[in-house]
């Protein structure tokens, strides 16, 4: 029997590595970006973190995205000793320690968690110190980790955000759009991959009738869902749970 073919629908940068794992394990995929990553607007407030993290108790990355904006604007600087950085993703904590983080001091959700997620993450910080008085920084894209600020802010820490980079809808060049349309007329030969309720939200007004998906969170699996697409199946974002995830379909 033919396997499906994935359909990754990542950001671009991270969609590289993410095809080269699968084809490791003998999965075939395709890349189809469905959320374009762009430089912050204004990088102003990204290199003034920077020159305060020294003074910083806690940087909590959304995304590798972030990760990689972050540092696009180091100008050479280190990593501080005392400083944690959280994360809720094996990759944006494989993107810290390629960056030079000390892995005691990158903190992401267990890894038996249920689910990689702000809750999760939480679980792991809140023991770590008394958050009276800390300073944290949620460098994110447009918006993200509302309920772990508010969680932050509730234990007395003071919660900052920092756009690092801006999010837009897809961006398909001619081929992509020609991929686009073999998928939606093939649904049998595709399953879609989701790791953000928002790109399933850009594709709002395509016919989904048929179409199948894995989704990396409960939430964007319930977004999946009201979208069109069935069935939908939960797996951990990582290249092997999400093969195993496929032979459940």
């Amino acid at each position: 029997m033919t396997k499906p073919t994935l359909v990754l629908t990542r950001p671009r940068p991270q969609c590289g590595a993410w095809l080269a794992r699968l084809a490791a394990l003998g999965q075939p995929a395709v890349a189809l970006p469905l959320i374009e990553i762009l430089p912050a607007r204004d990088p102003d407030p990204v290199r003034a973190a920077w020159a305060a993290l020294p003074g910083v108790d806690l940087a909590v990355f959304v995304s590798p995205n972030a990760v990689e904006h972050f540092f696009s604007q180091a100008q050479g600087a280190a990593w501080p000793a005392h400083t944690l950085a959280a994360c809720v993703g094996p990759g944006s904590a494989q993107a810290l320690a390629a960056h030079g983080v000390p892995a005691a001091l990158i903190v992401q959700p267990a890894a038996d968690a249920a689910s990689l997620d702000s809750e999760n993450l939480w679980q792991q910080l809140q023991p770590r110190r008394d958050w009276a008085g800390a300073r944290a920084l949620l460098l994110r894209g447009d918006g993200g980790r509302e309920w772990l600020a508010e969680r932050l802010a509730e234990a007395g820490a003071r919660p900052e955000p920092v756009t690092v980079y801006h999010r837009s809808g897809p961006r398909f060049d001619a081929a992509e759009q020609v991929l686009l349309t073999q998928i939606l007329a093939q649904p049998q030969g595709f399953v879609w991959l989701f790791s953000s309720a928002e790109a399933v939200g850009h594709l709002a007004g395509q016919p989904l009738n048929g179409q199948r998906a894995i989704a990396t969170h409960p939430r964007i699996a319930e977004a999946a869902s009201a979208a069109g697409f069935a069935p939908v199946v939960l797996a951990r974002p990582d290249p092997e749970a999400v093969t195993q995830a496929l032979k459940r379909l």
